[in-house]
């Protein structure tokens, strides 16, 4: 079973949290030309919501990516860039975003199924988008929530776990 793991790319902008967003578009035994125009409708609310900006999609010259998927990411205003063949660096930020969720999550569980995966992945997403520090944004979150002061001063810390206690978030109980 392959899962489509999506992220979003955008520059220019002054948000620097908008690039760094994943988003799971949706997985299939066998994934076609047919299948991804709809896995594309799906992950449009999600590209609507990169910092007001025209989100960039890289994709590479895979046969299951045809004029179907990019018309229909162009009609709603994505600009869609195929990146050269065989050059995969050149698409290296969805490459690590994928790593890190094949590293940091996949690698530890044996998958039973499409509904284990997508549980999984939404786990997982959910873990990275608004619990997760990333030392590139000075090990703040990408949702931009900040932790109130006073309550970093006072109370005792207390250990949230999601997956069984393979990802776990750490924060200040509430007074």
């Amino acid at each position: 079973m392959s899962a489509g793991v999506s992220a979003c790319q955008s520059w220019g902008g002054s948000q620097p949290r908008s690039g760094r967003r994943v988003h799971s578009a949706g997985m299939s035994t066998r994934a076609t030309p047919a299948w991804t125009p709809e896995r594309d409708r799906e992950a449009l609310p999600f590209l609507a919501r990169q910092a007001g900006q025209q989100p960039i999609l890289l994709r590479d010259h895979d046969t299951k990516f045809g004029d179907h998927f990019d018309a229909v990411l162009r009609e709603n205003g994505v600009c869609v860039q195929k990146v050269g063949p065989q050059a995969p660096n050149l698409n290296a930020v969805a490459e690590h975003k994928v790593q890190t969720v094949q590293h940091e999550c996949l690698d530890n569980f044996v998958v039973f199924g499409e509904a284990h995966l997508r549980y999984l992945l939404d786990e997982f997403i959910a873990h990275y988008h608004f619990e997760r520090p990333h030392q590139g944004l000075g090990n703040q979150l990408l949702s931009g929530a900040v932790p109130p002061q006073a309550a970093l001063l006072s109370g005792e810390v207390e250990c949230q776990t999601r997956l069984g206690g393979l990802l776990k978030h750490y924060r200040c109980r509430p007074a």
